[in-house]
């Protein structure tokens, strides 16, 4: 089996039609990449519960986007190790390993979603798939940077392309199996039928002798549910949001698709380059320093320039991997409220598509554009424009609050499609950009060293949005409650403010639900939650600008000898 899998196999014979790679390449990253469309599971998984609204027992929103972050982390890390076991064994070893612990990361995530146990959903989609991410990313790079060595950028973009547009078709997918297998809770019916208890900030009603913990959903939380549905009680712990059941099925068709594409790769020979090229004079100049030498794994880890172009990508990723993280839940909690005739769940979930399409082709686009335009070019233009753009999108949200109008919503959908044109295209960039610096022949093993600069944005990014949201959303409620009367809140929630703490930590006291008492007029904050994180991204592209104005060609003394 080895044998089968082994680097020798793969050695391409002579005549081999290198434009049969790719297909294999792009493949596996539509595979991995559907980890982009992540948020489209944020909804169901902290509601297995309640199904139709959270409920107390159910995970935080913090809590399972964090199992993205844990994700990115682990890619990060097995990249940086995968990186120097790549060239050893090659890429169809690399590439099996990736689909058995992508897939099988999936199978035990289930087992901890159907357990309601969340350190195995971490442990599953979290740690042993983000391994198969590491692994099946840097798989496709370095093999296609070595068929394409007259092109580097179009490689690398062909090679992460699908990476970016992974979330394209996973999003629609993921979307499409949890309905499938979605189960509505059982109904009561309105909050008027029913007579309802609150305890512990939990709320009850009485059943056959006994406390049947229920959820209740008020005109504001229809447009959030999975399904649409009536308002009014459901019982808790009954019905599905056909989540689990989701990840089975996906984790058993990337296993399979991942698995064919592995078989599939091929390797050039040692001496092979395409026909008729001649490799490129080396180029001094600072704004795109291709070297024709070759700088060792150990060796570029000595120099400045790869810490440089480490922060180049972690402020590049941190800046826009939070937001991916939350995309289809930032999208409805912004302009869920102000247009719902608009954004709904569906327009939510196609957001999530738009954004992997964006993806995608900027990776391809932007690294085809910086063979001319030169890399470290390129990456001024994602970190200057970039930060205008992040700065505007509080300014839509500020504008939507006061006035609902759908030119926000078109300002702020066109700033993040162009965001994640530049957020793909500087991962897409960054290998051309190594193999510019460092040469070809260990660009693969450099390339996984610099992707901890991925896990480490992983944390960052996520980390600020989820932050800081939390942050907004408790001031929020604050000065909601201040402004509601006390009356009011008890014949509401069935307590006193006196128990806010309580109602909030089990999920009955919202922002939704506090909008449907407080008084007319009163300028819903659910848009403005976002706000300090753009402004905070905006701050990290700057640093991240200054370490690519900083670049220079590596020293000489670095270079292996001839």
């Amino acid at each position: 089996m080895f044998e089968l899998l082994s680097r020798e196999r793969i050695i391409a014979q002579p005549g081999f039609n290198r434009w049969k790679v790719p297909p294999a390449s792009i493949a596996i990253h539509l595979c991995i990449g559907s980890v982009y469309a992540w948020s489209i599971y944020n909804p169901p998984l902290t509601r297995l519960f309640g199904v139709v609204s959270p409920a107390s027992a159910d995970w935080s929103l913090q809590d399972v986007t964090w199992v993205f972050s844990v994700a990115i982390v682990f890619l990060g890390l097995a990249a940086a190790l995968a990186g120097h076991w790549l060239d050893k064994v090659g890429p169809r070893m690399v590439g099996t390993a990736a689909a058995v612990l992508w897939g099988g990361g999936y199978l035990v995530g289930s087992i901890g979603i159907y357990t309601h146990q969340l350190w195995l959903l971490y442990f599953g989609y979290g740690v042993l798939g983000g391994c198969g991410l590491g692994l099946g990313y840097v798989s496709p790079v370095s093999t296609l940077i070595k068929w394409f060595p007259d092109r580097r950028g179009m490689a690398a973009g062909m090679a992460i392309m699908g990476f970016g547009g992974g979330a394209m078709i996973g999003a629609p997918l993921k979307r499409y199996f949890i309905q499938l297998f979605y189960q509505a809770p059982e109904y009561l019916g309105t909050a008027d039928q029913v007579t309802l208890i609150t305890e512990a900030g939990r709320r009850f009603v009485q059943q056959a002798g006994e406390q049947i913990e229920v959820v209740v959903v008020g005109a504001n939380d229809v447009a959030s549910m999975l399904v649409p549905g009536a308002e009014g009680v459901y019982v808790v712990g009954t019905g599905s949001t056909g989540v689990e059941q989701t990840f089975i099925v996906l984790g058993l068709l990337y296993f399979v698709v991942m698995l064919i594409a592995a078989f599939s790769y091929r390797i050039p020979a040692d001496d092979w380059q395409p026909e008729g090229w001649v490799a490129p004079e080396e180029d001094a100049d600072s704004s795109k320093m291709i070297t024709s030498h070759n700088v060792d794994i150990e060796e570029a880890m000595k120099t400045p320039q790869f810490y440089k172009l480490w922060i180049v990508l972690c402020m590049n990723v941190s800046a826009g991997i939070g937001v991916l993280g939350v995309a289809s839940t930032m999208m409805s909690e912004i302009f869920g409220t102000t247009l719902p005739n608009i954004v709904d769940g569906a327009f939510a979930a196609l957001y999530v598509s738009m954004i992997s399409v964006f993806n995608m082709v900027g990776r391809f686009i932007w690294a085809s554009s910086s063979d001319y335009l030169g890399r470290k070019n390129t990456y001024w233009i994602f970190f200057a424009l970039g930060i205008v753009l992040y700065c505007s999108v509080p300014y839509a949200a500020q504008q939507v609050s006061a006035n609902p109008a759908v030119v926000w919503l078109v300002l702020f959908y066109a700033a993040t499609m162009i965001i994640f044109t530049m957020y793909g295209g500087g991962f897409a960039t960054i290998p051309a950009y190594l193999a510019d610096v460092f040469g070809t022949k260990y660009v693969g093993g450099i390339h996984g060293r610099l992707l901890t600069a991925w896990s480490t944005a992983g944390v960052v990014g996520p980390l600020a949005i989820t932050s800081l949201r939390e942050s907004a959303v408790s001031r929020a409620i604050e000065d909601l409650v201040s402004r509601i009367d006390p009356v009011d809140f008890q014949e509401k929630f069935g307590t006193g403010v006196e128990q806010l703490d309580q109602l909030v930590a089990a999920q009955t006291v919202t922002i939704a639900s506090l909008m449907e008492i407080a008084p007319i007029g009163t300028i819903d904050p659910t848009s403005g939650l976002y706000n300090t994180t753009m402004y905070l991204m905006a701050v990290l592209l700057c640093v991240g600008l200054i370490a690519n104005a900083s670049m220079k060609p590596v020293e000489k003394s670095h270079y292996l000898a001839d």
